[in-house]
């Protein structure tokens, strides 16, 4: 069985900022392009042509829309210790789409937790390191904005890389 996950790729201008903090704070920066998660990973005995149908169905009112992205919060979880990029244009259409593609048959992976999107941009060992990442990530001030037209659905390899299967254009 394949680990999959659903995500956003967001296409930013100044991305190299984003790469260049996750280079520095988050283990995954050379297996996966910044993204922003809608379905976290999960195992099912779901076929990737069934996974693009659930796609097509739970997707077929959501038009293009665009994303900004601004400032930075950290989150202590039990998970771990992570930096997160904020989402600060976008907010309600992303969660909507998270909402929607955790119906039907993926409703087994929903965890229930509150869904606040946003980009991971760190992942470290401690709390103490929490504190100087973020001090650190405070001192930028970019904004990120891009036109989200593209939901994905990326397999996770055996050395943790992503394998981007299904690509579902918003129209």
């Amino acid at each position: 069985m394949n680990t999959r996950t659903i995500m956003i790729f967001p296409e930013f201008k100044n991305i190299d900022v984003i790469n260049y903090i996750r280079k520095k704070y988050d283990p995954l920066a050379d297996l996966v392009f910044p993204h922003i998660t809608l379905v976290f990973p999960f195992d099912s005995e779901l076929t990737n042509e069934e996974l693009k149908l659930h796609l097509i169905k739970s997707l077929s009112n959501i038009k293009p829309f665009k994303v900004e992205l601004e400032g930075f919060s950290k989150q202590k979880n039990m998970y771990g210790n992570y930096l997160f990029l904020n989402v600060v244009q976008g907010m309600d259409e992303i969660k909507n789409i998270h909402d929607n593609l955790y119906k039907d048959k993926l409703k087994q992976f929903d965890a229930g937790n509150d869904y606040v999107p946003h980009m991971t941009v760190g992942k470290v060992s401690s709390k103490e390191l929490l504190e100087e990442a973020f001090n650190d990530v405070n001192k930028c001030k970019d904004k990120f904005s891009a036109v989200i037209n593209m939901v994905s659905v990326e397999m996770i390899g055996e050395h943790e890389e992503s394998i981007i299967i299904i690509k579902h254009e918003l129209n």
